[in-house]
């Protein structure tokens, strides 16, 4: 160990001296080479292409590798980012693949759809000269698909790691960000790991959730194939709390249980009109078209289309959504938001994407009522025009009614994604689980940790909708604290 330490900060060195800060700075940042937008719109293919090597190396060669790198601090599962990426600079990408998943279980996930803008990103050196930070999504993405295409090419087949088995079995309950995260750290901790998913495909809405276009699927199973080979066991279509209680995962002999359901129940606005034909929430409309097919030749699930599609909401479901109905072939898809452009809360690369494929912007509007034709199908949704007040709780400033400003606007369907809550099945099936208000499971921050002693949980069940790398950190956090709690016991 002390050999490759020693080994690591001698290339390092060398990469350091190699070019001067000065040098280093002066390099611009990568720009990702993208599907031209006209194409794009009449097709499902990933519109980020991912950088060349030779993009790569360049883009690596910004880093300064900080004696203090904030960027690690500002990343929820805490990868050596310094380290991945001057394996890259140094052209060893194999290596800062290895380094990305010594901490991550979805690397090539996260590269894509992770906001590095308010996270890792935000913490580079970069910000404070004024300069752009070093694209370390960018990055990620390309040292994690280097493996798996280089795995594909040269048809390796991957073998589970030597660790020493301790003989407890451990059940997780839900197969998204936060259930794999946990999954993959405990694997590797020599638990034995059932993951449980009521969908009948694997992961959660990094499936359902997020269309191709923005994380094609072969990526997501590509993830999946790797902690198979680490020796998770995967069970589909078996609902926790249904299929399966809490006291038959006791039965089973598991040790400890870690609750990643989710939030997968939508929530509306509860204004009039909102149960007619051609209103439905982002969740529905996004898992038919995602995760089962429909529009696709061939499926049979059937999903409305219009041709004036209204999507009410700022976020980056909001933003998939009307960038999905576009595909599906609306000729006109618009985001109706109640605050201005500079305050929604979705990716400013998802924003700008949304823009260049043609959607409109009705920004400061709120929906008021919506209007149905004589087969009860939405026809029309009045709007109140806002404006920004003071700041609310969280400092952005809060949208009030213009009196008087409302507008009919014509639409045939409405897909609303204004949030959603936590699934409620785990909680109503365990009725000793101290549940919040939001009806979210209770935790220890620290240790993720429930009013039960063996249930742990994380993600949206414990947050109420959040990134998928925040999912991923609470599913680390459980692992660590997990494993601390159970080695004491065996003891």
């Amino acid at each position: 160990m002390n050999t490759d330490n020693n080994r690591d900060a001698k290339w390092r060195e060398e990469l350091r001296s190699a070019l001067s800060a000065k040098e280093r700075t002066s390099i611009p940042r990568a720009v990702i080479p993208q599907l031209d937008p006209k194409f794009r719109v009449h097709s499902n293919h990933e519109v980020n292409q991912g950088l060349s090597q030779a993009q790569a190396v360049l883009e690596a060669t910004r880093c300064l590798d900080c004696p203090d790198p904030q960027c690690i601090q500002g990343c929820p599962v805490s990868i050596a980012i310094p380290t991945f990426i001057k394996n890259i600079e140094r052209g060893e990408i194999l290596t800062a693949a290895k380094v990305l998943k010594q901490t991550s279980a979805l690397p090539a996930v996260c590269g894509r759809v992770c906001p590095q803008e308010k996270q890792c990103e935000s913490r580079c050196i970069y910000n404070k000269m004024k300069k752009q930070p070093v694209a370390i999504g960018y990055l990620e993405r390309f040292a994690a698909d280097f493996e798996r295409e280089n795995i594909k090419a040269n048809n390796i087949e991957l073998r589970p790691s030597a660790v020493e088995k301790n003989g407890m079995n451990i059940a997780v309950v839900g197969s998204g960000p936060a259930g794999l995260s946990f999954a993959g750290d405990m694997i590797k901790k020599g638990y034995n790991v059932t993951v449980y998913e009521a969908l009948h495909e694997i992961g959660g809405v990094l499936k359902y959730g997020i269309p191709e276009f923005r994380l094609p699927n072969v990526v997501v199973e590509a993830e999946i194939d790797g902690l198979r080979a680490e020796g998770v066991n995967f069970v589909k279509d078996c609902v926790i709390g249904k299929t399966i209680s809490y006291d038959q995962l006791h039965q089973l002999g598991y040790d400890g249980i870690f609750v990643a359901s989710g939030a997968g129940l939508p929530r509306f606005m509860g204004i009039p009109g909102e149960n007619f034909i051609g209103i439905m929430s982002a969740n529905e409309y996004l898992t038919r078209i995602n995760l089962m097919g429909a529009g696709r030749p061939g499926e049979d699930t059937p999903v409305l289309k219009g041709n004036r599609v209204a999507v009410i909401g700022g976020g980056n479901t909001a933003m998939d959504s009307v960038r999905t109905a576009l595909r599906q072939g609306s000729k006109t898809a618009m985001i109706v938001y109640r605050r201005s452009l500079e305050e929604m809360p979705a990716r400013v690369e998802e924003v700008h994407h949304a823009q260049e494929e043609g959607v409109e912007f009705m920004t400061l509007c709120n929906p008021i009522e919506y209007l149905a034709d004589e087969k009860g199908r939405v026809r029309a949704m009045k709007v109140q025009r806002m404006e920004l007040g003071e700041p609310d709780a969280s400092g952005r400033r809060s949208p009030v009614p213009i009196e008087g400003a409302i507008e009919e606007i014509e639409v045939d369907l409405v897909i609303v994604s204004v949030g959603v809550s936590p699934n409620p099945l785990i909680p109503n099936a365990i009725p000793e689980l101290e549940i919040s208000r939001r009806g979210t499971i209770v935790v220890n921050e620290e240790s993720m940790r429930s009013s039960i002693y063996d249930i742990y949980a994380g993600g949206d069940i414990v947050r109420g909708g959040a990134t998928v790398i925040l999912a991923m950190g609470d599913g680390r956090r459980a692992a660590a604290a997990m494993d601390k709690e159970l080695m004491k016991q065996e003891k």
